[in-house]
Parts: C-alpha cells; structure tokens; sequence
C-alpha cells in the first residue's frame, strides 16, 4: 500500500465530502439491518400465536402490520441513503481521477526532451489512461465497499452479540481462515497484476507505433509480419490476463464456502441451544441466518476489494515510477526577462545521454542581436544540437551558453521559449485545421495575421487550392499534406509568433529552389531586426547570412561569410561547387 500514500493529498482535500459519505453510508447500513430483527420479532409472535400465548388473530395481524410497514419504511430509507453514498464516494473518485490526470500530464509537460527519447509513447499513454483507470476502481468502488462491509460487520455483530453472544463466536469463527487466505491471494494477485500492466504497456505501444507507421509498414508489405507480431504479443497479453483471473477466481467460491460453514454452524448450534433452553425464541436463529447471510455479499466483496486494491496498488507503482523523475532543465529565475536576441557560445561541448555520442566539441561563436547566423555541415556534425541548446532543450555540459550576455541557465525558461520561433527539421503538425496550427505561434491572431504569415511562407496559395481552405482538418502529425507543406506551414507558424530569436533547422529541404528563394527573400524581410540561425545544407539558404560556420563532427572548422568562405580551400567551397554544378545541369 505505500505507492497509494501518494493518493493521501487527494484525500486531504475532499476530506469533508468522505467524511459526509461516511457518516451516510453508517447511517445507510443501520437502516438496512434494522428490518433483521423485525423480522425476528414476526417469527416470534407467529410462535407465540402457535403456542396460544397471543390468544386472538387480529392481534398478530396488527403486530405483523406494524412490522412490515417498518420493514417497507427502513428498506427504502436504506435505499434513498444508498444511493446518496453511490453519488458521493463516485463523484469523489472521479474528481480525484481528473486531478491525479492533470497531476501526471503536468508532470509530462515538464519533463526534459531526454526524459521522450527514453520512454515510448504508448506507455506514455497507458499510464495516464489505463493505470490511472485502476487506481480510479481503488478511489471509488473499492473504498465505498471497504467502507460499507466494515459498517454492516460492525453493525451485524452488535446486533448478534446482543441477540445470542455465544451462537456469535461459532458464526464468526471460519472468519480468521478467510482473512488468512485474503492475505495469501491479495499477494499473488500483486505481482500478477503489475506484469498485465506492463504487458498492456507493450501492447499499446505496438499499436500506436504501428498505426503512425502504416505507410512504412504498407511500402515495405510486412502487414503479414507486423501482424504476426501483433498476435504473439496480444497472445501473450492474455495468457498474463488468464493467469491473474485464475488467482482471482480463488475468492468467490472461499467466500460461498465460508458464508455455507457458517449458515451450518448457525442451525447447529443454534438449534441445540434453542432445544436446551439457551435461546428463549425460534427467531433468534431465523436473525442468525439473514444476519449470516447479510453478510455475504460484503464479505464476498473483500475479494473483489482485494484484487482492485492490489491493481491500483501496481497501476500506482507504475504512475509514481515517472512522477518520481525529475525534470532535468529547470526554470532558475521566477521574474521574467526581456530578450533582444544576441547568443554567444563559449567552448561549448555536449554528449548525449541516451547514446553516448558528443555532439558538438568546443564551440564557440556570436551572433549578434539582428543578425543571421548559417550553419553548414555533414550529417550528424551537430547542427541541430546547436538550436536545442540554444532553447535549453537540454543543458550544456561543458562551456557556456549566454543570451544577451547572461548565462542561459539563469534566465527565466518561460521567457526565454517564448522569444523563440523554432522550426524542426521533422516538421510536426497537430491533428487540427490549418489555421489552428498556424495559430499555435499567437493564439489570438486574426485571419489577416495568418494568411500574412502563410504568403510570407509561400504556402497560402496551396491552403486556398484545398476544398476546405484554412479549415482543412490535417491527418495525424500532418500526414495530409506533403512534405515540403507541413515544413512551410510550421515555417509560418513560426513567424506569426513574431519572437525575436527564429531557429530553422534545415526545414527547407523538401521545397523546390525556386520556393526556397521566395520563403528566403520574405524571411530576410521579416527578420531585419531578429536574430535568426539557418541550418542547411544548401549554400542557396546561407549565403546571405552575416556569419556563416561549418560543422565537422561537433567542431567548427571555418567560419566567415559567404565571401570570404568562397576565397577558402574548404568544405564550403567544396560543396558550393557541387551544387552549383547540379544546378547547372
């Protein structure tokens, strides 16, 4: 139980609203028990009437009216006072399942890019949704049946114990066996679940890779294979599934078999003590069997209770596994900052985490506030990285970054993002209309601001040629649109947020020469007083830049302008040669 503690600061906070649940669900219990000894009251004058003691039949009748009208009455007090309980321990339950929701996406949204590249999507996924499902179960039903079995227990017992103390200890006695056998169970259905969890977790990560991947998976014909795969690990889903069930099943038939011991127990010894002397009255032991009996469902709840527990107890181990990781990029400063855009490395070196690989080795360089910085190079020369530290995506492990001559670690992080307009080379685009994905740079633009930022991104005329227009809705992650549409539309969801630092990390590859050199003579317009950083790998979209550098494996190994770079023996020369070639033929 030490992974729901986590849980007790929900609690805390809809204490009042448990408290009132509990208060009903005592007051509930009381009502539907009190019809037992009525009940037992009836039996007993029938008897009596049998034996002549109540010597006239309107005299039972009248007796047996009264206690069947406060039969009715108590029934559907218990009813009324039921369903109050239901309302109040569910609402509950689903106000803690939003908040714990919230909790784990917040949690998500402050998690370093390192934190992604390390975990699956779908596991993601699987624990805010599937786990957090469980634990929900443990919120409502299993505390509202742990609340309601332990009343009518308390409340059973009194009314036994007042009724006939010993005939209690015989009824009770197979008690000690059944929690004994709770205990061995609950244990072994722990451990089972955790591994449904995480087989659930593998599944649902299978899926969501596979259906993002379909085009890949239809190109290459491996529907057959892929399927395959899907089947051994649906297969072994349920063979986990199966396993869980069988401990599970152990419960219901030791609950019948205890509640049968001791309804024996009750005609037994009871009947003995009523043919002694011992019990005065035959209703005794008819209250023993509708008390035994009451009993039933609650205790045989202790099972089902059992097993919810222990889910959420592992569906909670899984959610507090990731609420215990701690953001590696945090924000140091509280107060924001304003940003005018020069950016100065300083013998900066950064290997990455997750594959050991050093991206970049000892750079240094500056860009001035307004001026454009090219950066050229091979595959894998650490091009990229560059613009990931430079929006403290990850944090420097040698050197130092600084923004407008301070360190980059001690500006305020929200500041710092939002006087960024970064375009990926991955062009990402939400499963949205056009104009919501352009509009996620300025939430509060207008048409006119959109369709300005999509010329300037040589994209409007594509936008008005679809039937839709700016309401298209994109497939996901933008698979609607080709790829040289979704760089231009992410390019123009950049320059409507108007910041003042613009990243482009090589989002003009998939357009023709002739579209780059539009979207390249407006951006020089847009960005005459932003700092701006091309990434490339044509000289096409460098060669106007105040400062170019040339990345070979992390270091820079020239620098100047495009000029100056022409007049080198070099990398640059080198590849200006070849694609002026290319563009020649």
């Amino acid at each position: 139980m030490k992974n729901l503690k986590h849980l007790n600061k929900y609690f805390l906070k809809y204490k009042w609203k448990l408290l009132i649940g509990l208060v009903i669900t005592i007051v509930a219990r009381i009502f539907a028990l009190y019809y037992i000894p009525l009940i037992g009251d009836s039996t007993d004058a029938i008897e009596q009437f049998i034996n002549g003691e109540i010597s006239t039949m309107e005299v039972l009748k009248t007796e047996l009216a009264v206690n069947i009208a406060l039969i009715i009455g108590a029934t559907l007090i218990a009813a009324f006072l039921t369903f109050l309980m239901r309302q109040t321990f569910i609402v509950v339950s689903r106000d803690i399942e939003f908040d714990l929701k919230n909790e784990i996406y917040k949690h998500y949204q402050e998690l370093s890019l390192n934190f992604y590249k390390k975990n699956r999507t779908g596991d993601l996924m699987n624990r805010i949704s599937e786990d957090v499902s469980k634990v929900r179960m443990y919120l409502g039903p299993a505390i509202m049946y742990t609340v309601t079995t332990f009343t009518s227990t308390v409340v059973v017992l009194i009314f036994m114990v007042q009724a006939a103390p010993e005939l209690t200890l015989y009824t009770v006695a197979p008690l000690p066996v059944l929690a004994f056998s709770i205990y061995k169970i609950s244990v072994a259905i722990h451990k089972r679940s955790t591994v449904v969890q995480q087989y659930l977790s593998r599944l649902n990560t299978f899926t969501q890779e596979s259906f993002s991947g379909i085009a890949v998976i239809k190109s290459y014909g491996m529907e057959k294979q892929i399927n395959h795969n899907f089947v051994d690990l649906a297969n072994g889903s349920r063979d986990k599934n199966i396993d869980l069930v069988k401990v599970q099943a152990f419960f219901f038939p030791l609950m019948v078999l205890l509640i049968g011991i001791s309804n024996v127990l009750v005609i037994y010894v009871g009947g003995n003590q009523y043919i002694n002397g011992e019990i005065e009255n035959i209703g005794v032991i008819v209250e023993f069997l509708l008390y035994v009996n009451m009993l039933t469902w609650p205790i045989a709840s202790i099972g089902w209770v059992t097993s919810l527990v222990q889910q959420a107890e592992a569906s909670q181990e899984r959610i507090n596994e990731f609420l215990k990781e701690k953001p590696e990029i945090t924000n140091k400063k509280e107060t924001p900052d304003e940003i005018h855009g020069s950016i100065a490395f300083k013998n900066v070196s950064f290997t990455y985490d997750d594959t050991n690989i050093t991206a970049l080795k000892n750079v240094s360089f500056e860009v001035k506030s307004g001026e454009t910085l090219a950066i050229i190079g091979k595959t894998g020369a650490g091009k990229s990285t560059i613009l990931e530290l430079i929006g403290r995506l990850y944090d420097v492990q040698n050197g130092e970054i600084s923004i407008d001559g301070r360190n980059i670690e001690n500006l305020n992080l929200d500041s710092l993002r939002n006087s960024i307009g970064y375009v990926p080379q991955d062009a990402f685009l939400f499963s949205d209309s056009i104009k919501s994905n352009i509009k996620f740079g300025k939430t509060n633009a207008s048409d006119e601001e959109i369709f300005e930022a999509a010329k300037n991104a040589s994209v409007h005329k594509n936008i008005i040629g679809f039937s839709k227009g700016y309401d298209t809705v994109l497939g996901e992650r933008g698979i609607t649109l080709s790829g040289g549409q979704k760089q231009r539309v992410s390019i123009a969801r950049a320059i409507i947020h108007d910041p003042k630092i613009l990243l482009f990390d090589d989002c003009l590859s998939a357009v023709d020469t002739e579209t780059e050199e539009e979207i390249l003579n407006n951006l020089f317009k847009i960005s005459k007083e932003k700092t701006t950083i091309i990434v490339s790998h044509r000289i096409s979209s460098a060669k106007n830049a105040d400062k170019i550098i040339i990345l070979e494996d992390g270091a820079i190994v020239q620098q100047g302008t495009h000029s100056q770079l022409l007049n080198q023996q070099g990398y640059y020369k080198e590849l200006y040669a070849k694609q002026l070639n290319e563009k020649e033929m």
